[in-house]
């Protein structure tokens, strides 16, 4: 661990893996299976528990609690993992759980991620690379996360939901079905608000697959027809149309939750 920095003040178990040039704070408490990799930075009072590995670059700020046992009545004292992404930025106050024996005893979270304060990660999560959680953002237990998603805050995740890539989570929603790539979703019980086009457009994502995704997301979300029919349709005609085929494979793909769908198409499946 050549060139960490250890306040005299920190505890660091003789047995943790602790890269170069980490830096770690005041009051921290750090276990015996915890593994961090190189430039790591624990500001101050943060305590990692656990089989935790947290990557290069990643800093995390007062009060946090990273790896600690899963808020679930089912978990038994399984060694299960938390992998936590290079160069995140985790805030003050969050909560990061590993995983359990029902979920795949692994939570993990990508590289690039900021997770804000008082911000929670289940047990069982995965989330996906870049992607933003504000404020008291909650995700239960086994949520999907995809890359780039964002939330605003205070939102909630209910359990085994997918939120598709590039999707946009508005502030105060409560999310219990699953949300399409390069959707946005909005409400108490959210309901699709269309698609994410200013995250599209920052991107950099060009006119014309733009252009295509909305004509597509009008015929998935039309009234004629079922929506595995529209979904069939969708698929054949805009074949050559990646971020189409994204949205098509993710409502095929099996779910434990409904799909998040517009307020006109919901009240008529």
């Amino acid at each position: 661990m050549s060139g960490a920095v250890i306040h005299p003040t920190a505890i660091v178990s003789p047995k943790a893996r602790i890269g170069n040039d980490v830096s770690i704070g005041p009051y921290c408490i750090v276990g015996d299976d915890v593994t961090l990799h190189d430039k790591v930075q624990l500001v101050s009072h943060v305590t990692v528990a656990g089989i935790t590995e947290i990557g290069a670059g990643t800093r995390i700020f007062p009060f946090s609690s990273i790896g600690h046992p899963p808020q679930d009545l089912k978990y038994r004292g399984e060694p299960s993992q938390l992998f936590i992404g290079e160069r995140c930025t985790i805030r003050e106050s969050v909560t990061i759980n590993p995983g359990t024996e029902g979920g795949g005893m692994v939570t993990r979270i990508g590289n690039d991620c900021l997770i804000m304060a008082c911000a929670h990660v289940a047990h069982d999560c995965q989330v996906g690379n870049n992607v933003v959680l504000a404020n008291y953002v909650g995700l239960a237990g086994h949520s999907i996360i995809g890359d780039y998603v964002a939330f605003g805050g205070i939102c909630a995740v209910h359990q085994f939901v997918r939120i598709g890539k590039h999707a946009f989570i508005g502030a105060q929603s409560m999310i219990d079905g699953d949300v399409i790539p390069y959707g946005v979703a909005v409400g108490n019980r959210a309901r699709l608000g269309g698609l994410n086009l200013v995250g599209l457009k920052r991107r950099g994502f060009d006119r014309e697959s733009i252009h295509t995704l909305r004509a597509a997301y009008r015929m998935v979300f039309a009234t004629e027809g079922t929506l595995r029919e529209r979904v069939e349709d969708a698929a054949q005609m805009f074949a050559d149309a990646p971020l189409v085929q994204d949205v098509v494979n993710f409502i095929s793909a099996s779910s434990d939750r409904p799909l998040t769908l517009p307020r006109s198409t919901q009240e008529t499946e």
